[in-house]
C-alpha cells in the first residue's frame, strides 16, 4: 500500500478543509455532509479497488460512504476502508477541540466489519503491548501497564470518556492513586494517545462505538500498540446483527488479529479543530493549512505532515 499512502493523507485533508467553514456554526448535518462529500470525491480519484466496511451507515441510511460502497477507480490494491469523515461532529459545530477527519485501510478481508453498537475497549502503547487483558480487573491491568512502562501505578494517566457509564472506572483509577484524563468526544484521538508516546497518557479504557474501535485498532497496529475489545449488543436484535455479520459469539474478547488481521495497514487523520496532537485547519497566506498524522504498519512509520493549500477553493 506504499504507493497510495500519501493519497490517503489527501483524503483526510480534503474532508478537514470542507469541514472548516462549519466550525462553530451549530449545523451538524451540513458539516457532516461537507466532509463526507469531499472524502468520497477524493477516494474516487484514487487508483484503488476499495470497499467501505465502516462508514456512514447502511445503504438505506446513508447516501454515500455507506457500508459496502465501492470506491476508487479500480486497479491498484484491493482494500477494506474504514472512514469517519467528521469524528467529533458536535466538537466541530460548537467550535470545540479534538475533531478530526480520519480513515483507515487494510487489504480486503482484514478489517473487522463491526456492527454499529457499543464496544468495551482497552488500549496501550508499544511498551505495554502484550501485557493487558480485557477480562482482568482494571487494577490488574494498571499494575501490568505500570510494570511494563517502568512507572509506579500512581504515575499513570488513564484516558476515559466523560460518561455516566464510566463513573466506576473513574473511581477505580483514582482509588489506585493514578490520574484520570476525561474527554467528552473524540474517541479515536484519545484511544491512540498512549501509543503516540508523547506523554499524553498510558492507558485508555471504556465503552464507546465499535466503528471507532476498529479505526483506532488500525492506528495502534501501525504504532506497535495494542487494543483489546468486546462487543456489547444491547438487545436481541443487536445480537442477531452480530451473528449475521459472522460474529457467532459477540461477547468474546477481540484481539488485534480479529480487529485488524493485516500486517500491512495504514491510517490517516487530519485535524479540523485544535486537538491532542494535531492542529486544526488554519488560515494562512493565500490559503489554508492542515496538519495530518499518517501511519503505515510496514516499518512502523509515523509522519506528521503540514500542508499549505493555496487552491482549496477550486478542489
Amino acid at each position: 500500500m506504499e504507493s497510495v499512502l500519501y493519497d490517503f493523507a489527501g483524503v483526510t485533508e480534503a474532508a478537514a478543509l470542507a469541514s472548516y467553514p462549519w466550525i462553530g456554526r451549530g449545523k451538524k448535518i451540513e458539516a457532516d455532509d461537507a466532509a463526507t462529500c469531499a472524502m468520497r470525491e477524493r477516494l474516487n480519484r484514487m487508483s484503488i479497488k476499495g470497499s467501505i466496511v465502516i462508514g456512514e451507515g447502511e445503504m438505506d441510511e446513508a447516501p454515500m460512504l455507506y457500508i459496502g460502497e465501492a470506491v476508487g477507480l479500480g486497479g491498484g490494491p484491493d482494500l477494506d476502508i474504514a472512514v469517519d469523515p467528521l469524528e467529533g461532529t458536535n466538537l466541530t459545530v460548537t467550535g470545540s477541540s479534538h475533531s478530526i477527519a480520519v480513515i483507515a485501510a487494510a487489504p480486503k478481508g482484514m478489517l473487522l466489519q463491526a456492527p454499529d453498537m457499543y464496544m468495551d475497549k482497552i488500549a496501550v502503547g508499544p511498551k505495554a503491548a502484550g501485557h493487558i487483558d480485557i477480562e482482568a480487573p482494571l487494577p490488574v491491568n494498571m499494575r501490568a501497564v505500570a510494570a511494563a512502562t517502568g512507572k509506579r501505578v500512581d504515575e499513570l494517566c488513564v484516558m476515559i470518556q466523560n460518561r455516566e457509564r464510566h463513573k466506576e472506572l473513574v473511581r477505580t483509577v483514582l482509588d489506585q492513586g493514578a490520574r484520570v484524563r476525561l474527554f467528552d468526544d473524540g474517541d479515536v484521538s484519545f484511544s491512540i494517545a498512549a501509543a503516540l508516546e508523547l506523554g499524553l497518557a498510558d492507558l485508555f479504557v471504556g465503552i464507546g462505538g465499535s466503528p471507532e474501535g476498529v479505526i483506532s485498532a488500525v492506528a495502534l497496529k501501525c504504532l506497535g500498540g495494542e487494543m483489546q475489545a468486546r462487543l456489547l449488543p444491547a438487545n436481541a436484535a443487536e445480537y442477531e446483527r452480530c451473528v449475521s455479520m459472522g460474529l457467532s459469539d459477540p461477547g468474546r474478547p477481540l484481539g488485534m488479529e480479529q480487529l485488524t488481521g493485516s500486517g500491512d495497514c495504514l491510517f490517516a487523520a487530519t485535524g479540523i479543530t485544535e486537538g491532542l496532537f494535531l492542529r486544526g485547519v488554519r488560515e494562512s497566506a493565500g490559503g489554508r493549512s492542515t496538519h495530518t498524522l499518517l501511519l503505515h504498519s510496514k516499518g512502523r512509520t509515523k509522519r506528521f505532515i503540514e500542508t499549505h493549500h493555496s487552491s482549496f477553493l477550486k478542489e
